[in-house]
C-alpha cells in the first residue's frame, strides 16, 4: 500500500471519509483502525498520525457528521426549509446521518453525542410548536416525537435507497404534521 502526499488537512478528510464509511458499515466495536487504512488506501501509521486513537477517530467522524448537520439545517429554528435542508444532508452524508442518528446510541462512549443531539433538537422543536400547541403533556410530547420522526423518516427513506427524492421531504413533512395535528387538541 503506497499513500501518495497530500497537505496534512486533505489527508484528514481523506481519513475521517473512509472512517464514516468503514464505522457506518461494521459499527464502532468490530470496526479496527486496520479496516479504516484499508479504506482509505493507506497505512495504519498514517492514520495515527492524524488521530490518537480509534476512539478520538469516532469522535472526529460524529463532531465533523454534526457540524455538517448543523451547516445544512441549523440547530435554532425549524421551519419550512427545515426538513428538506434535512433530506439533502443525510442524501450528502449518509453514513455520517446514520452514525449520529442509529449507531452513536448504541455505543456507550458515544451515547452522550445522540442523547446531546435528541435533547437540541426536543428544546428547539418545543420552541418552536409553542405557537401551535399550548403548554403541557402533548406539547412535550409533540416536541420529542417531532425530531424523533424527522430523523426516523429520513434513515428510513436512505434505507429503502433514497426513492422519489424530488417528493421525499414533503412526504416526511407531512408525517411530522401528522405528529403536530394529533398533540392539537
Amino acid at each position: 500500500m503506497t499513500a501518495r502526499r497530500m497537505p496534512r488537512a486533505q489527508r484528514r478528510e481523506q481519513i475521517l471519509d473512509a472512517a464514516t464509511r468503514a464505522f457506518a458499515r461494521a459499527g464502532f466495536a468490530t470496526t479496527g483502525l486496520d479496516d479504516v487504512a484499508e479504506e482509505a488506501g493507506i497505512t495504519k501509521v498514517i492514520v495515527y498520525r492524524h488521530f490518537e486513537s480509534k476512539n478520538a477517530l469516532y469522535r472526529a467522524v460524529l463532531d465533523r457528521a454534526c457540524a455538517r448537520l448543523d451547516e445544512a439545517v441549523g440547530s435554532d429554528h425549524f421551519d419550512d426549509t427545515s426538513i428538506p435542508a434535512l433530506v439533502r444532508a443525510a442524501a450528502a452524508d449518509p453514513d455520517g446521518f446514520r452514525l449520529l442518528f442509529r449507531h452513536a446510541a448504541t455505543e456507550p462512549e458515544f451515547r452522550e453525542v445522540a442523547e446531546a443531539l435528541a435533547a437540541s433538537s426536543t428544546e428547539v422543536a418545543h420552541r418552536n410548536l409553542a405557537d401551535r400547541i399550548a403548554a403541557g403533556p402533548w406539547a412535550d410530547w409533540a416536541a420529542r416525537l417531532v425530531p424523533a420522526v424527522a430523523t426516523e423518516a429520513v434513515i428510513a427513506w436512505l434505507d429503502a435507497g433514497q426513492p422519489d427524492p424530488e417528493h421525499a421531504a414533503d412526504r416526511i413533512r407531512r408525517a411530522v404534521h401528522g405528529v403536530i395535528e394529533a398533540a392539537q387538541p
